[in-house]
């Protein structure tokens, strides 16, 4: 629910950025309709960013990587029963 809030307060902010310099004519009529289009550009560039970042620094966890290791062992320690149940296997 807090990310819907921040999401809504980002937008009514830039819709007042937009209009402020629609009303002070900052910005030249002919290029007001490019503003949500460099809007929209620079959320995706962004989000790639944070993709990137999150990417970059992802947590590790050394008690999933423990289980993971003892997962391994146990389907090792299964395979070599199996293996050597089978006669064509057994060598």
């Amino acid at each position: 629910m807090k990310h819907i809030l921040k999401i809504m307060a980002l937008l009514v902010a830039v819709a007042g950025i937009w209009i402020s310099l629609l009303e002070t004519s900052v910005v030249p009529r002919s290029y007001t309709w490019l503003l949500p289009v460099y809007l929209v550009v620079s959320l995706g560039c962004y989000g790639l960013l944070m993709v990137g970042v999150g990417l970059m620094l992802f947590p590790t966890c050394p008690q999933e990587a423990s289980l993971l290791q003892k997962v391994a062992l146990v389907i090792m320690f299964i395979s070599d029963q199996f293996c050597a149940q089978i006669p064509a296997f057994s060598g």
